[in-house]
């Protein structure tokens, strides 16, 4: 006990000198001065000190008051180790996030592993001096991450630790992230000239590859084609290509091309931007849209065949269209179709082409193109051929495949009685996954499985009634055509007939006024009785 007091007694006065020779240096060290020690102290230290720190600042220098990227993924990535190592944690909600990010606390340490080699994360603050109000968060306080390791892994730490680590937070930031729905404003000019170029919404569409009514080899195909995608950044740098590739959804209405873009997003994680082209002013517009998306999205273009003038017709086709359009009874509608024509987008299609596989194309990467239409073959080739739309999915009529998933998803059900006659009826009958999917749906509380499935068949066999009155209707129509036609080709032949008969009659006309012939018998006659009359006045003499 004694000695514990003896030491604390010697140790007092020296603590003491420690701090007024730190306070001389403070209060009248001159800065020039200071400076020079600090640097000759930090080469004494680090001559003895193993160990290195890189420091990476919460806020850029040379940046518009935005956290710096690497920042953010370093937070990220340590949220892991945080949350089981650290004593003090500190939660942050994610700007357009779902959950709440755990991080350590200011002047928190704690460790990592790489390769076998251990590393050390801590987290500082430095509070500004000067006791003023700013406007600016990094004004007041500047955080940063501190990495401190073994000066023999520093080429360890510099040329791969830190790598793995930036593309790891920035994996975990997308996969966390809360996705969103993208459209576009409409181009008039009126917002000026920092209007933002896209409204966003929150995506929460459920449908997934689970959920999608499609023949099981088909949707598993799709899932391959997207997955081999998402992983072929460096393939396609290596064949030349910019990272993206192009869907074309076709198929009647009511067979899911939109849960299909959904199902699609969900399985990649990726935003959606549902481009509306009528909505674009012209083609430099769409291309600024392009450069406002980011990466890892589908752009989607829905019914294209009704959005702009893109079906194929071209200078031709499009005069060919202003004929038509003249030729119409109502001078009224077609003044009011030119008006409508007038404001429609400048959006040409060459423009549009370039959107899609220009030299455009290429900025952000790693993106779709998705379009859907109801009638692919009203597209110009051009628009749909492979390099632009690279993969055509067929969405046709419910299958007894796409109907099981149906049955599954709404009634809970693999396998039922009613199960063969549905097979039998959806071979027979063409009928959209919507209606299968109206039908299976119970509409109160006391209806079950049977009930819907009843309802189903019902609906199956009214389709299918009505298919059959509708082919007959078409026959009947088209033998009524037929006839029609064959009555005019009829028609026309005995008008030929009778033109070419009075054509006749006339030419007969012609030849007996040039040579009557009745003037041929008087002259005939004439001749005769001249004849007879010398014959007489010889007999009579």
């Amino acid at each position: 006990m004694m000695m514990m007091q003896d030491v604390w007694t010697q140790l007092g006065p020296t603590i003491a000198t420690i701090m007024f020779a730190w306070t001389m240096y403070q209060n009248y060290f001159p800065h020039e001065l200071r400076g020079h020690i600090r640097r000759y102290t930090d080469k004494l230290v680090t001559y003895f000190y193993p160990y290195m720190h890189i420091i990476f600042h919460e806020y850029e220098t040379d940046g518009w008051f935005e956290r710096s990227k690497a920042y953010v993924a370093i937070e990220r990535y340590l949220s892991k180790n945080s949350s089981t190592q650290a004593k003090r944690l500190k939660a942050n909600v994610v700007k357009d996030g779902q959950s709440l990010v755990l991080t350590m606390d200011d002047h928190e340490e704690v460790t990592d592993e790489y390769k076998g080699e251990k590393v050390w994360w801590i987290s500082s603050q430095q509070i500004a001096n000067r006791q003023t109000i700013s406007w600016y968060p990094r004004e007041d306080e500047k955080r940063y991450f501190k990495l401190k390791f073994h000066r023999k892994n520093r080429e360890l730490i510099t040329a791969s630790y830190l790598k793995y680590v930036l593309d790891e937070g920035k994996a975990i930031s997308v996969r966390e992230r809360q996705r969103k729905l993208y459209t576009n404003n409409k181009g008039d000019g009126g917002y000026g000239y920092r209007r933002r170029m896209w409204s966003q919404v929150v995506f929460e569409h459920p449908s997934t590859f689970d959920t999608l009514a499609m023949e099981p080899n088909k949707k598993q195909e799709i899932m391959d084609d997207l997955q081999t995608f998402s992983k072929s950044k460096a393939y396609y740098a290596k064949i030349g290509k910019a990272w993206k590739r192009g869907y074309l959804l076709y198929g009647p209405p009511g067979t899911g091309k939109s849960s299909m873009i959904a199902a699609m997003a969900n399985f990649l994680q990726y935003d959606v931007y549902d481009l509306e082209l009528t909505a674009v002013k012209d083609n430099t517009e769409l291309r600024k849209l392009l450069i406002d998306t980011t990466s890892k999205s589908i752009i989607v273009i829905e019914d294209i065949d009704c959005s702009l003038d893109l079906t194929g017709q071209r200078e031709k086709k499009k005069d060919d269209k202003e004929e038509e359009v003249k030729d119409e009874k109502d001078a009224v509608k077609e003044k009011m179709k030119n008006r409508e024509e007038k404001k429609q987008s400048e959006v040409t299609l060459s423009g549009l082409l370039n959107f899609i596989d220009g030299l455009w194309s290429a900025i952000g990467g790693e993106r779709l193109i998705v379009f859907t239409t109801n009638f692919v073959e009203k597209l110009d080739p051009a628009l749909i051929r492979r390099g632009r739309m690279d993969k055509h999915i067929v969405l046709s009529y419910c299958c007894f495949d796409s109907f099981k998933v149906l049955a599954n998803n709404y009634l809970d059900v693999e396998s039922h009685d009613h199960f063969p006659e549905i097979r039998r009826l959806l071979g027979e009958t063409n009928i959209t996954p919507a209606d299968v999917a109206e039908n299976l749906m119970p509409k109160s509380s006391k209806e079950n499985a049977n009930t819907c499935l009843e309802r189903l068949i019902k609906a199956l066999e009214t389709a299918k009634e009505e298919a059959k009155l509708k082919a007959e209707e078409e026959e009947r129509e088209k033998a009524e055509k037929e006839k029609e036609e064959k009555n005019k080709e009829a028609a026309a032949e005995e008008a030929n007939n009778t033109d070419t008969v009075n054509e006749n009659g006339k030419s007969e006309s012609n030849i007996v006024k040039e040579n009557p012939e009745g003037n041929v018998a008087k002259e005939n006659g004439k001749s005769e009785n001249n004849g007879v009359k010398e014959n007489d006045d010889i007999s009579k003499g």
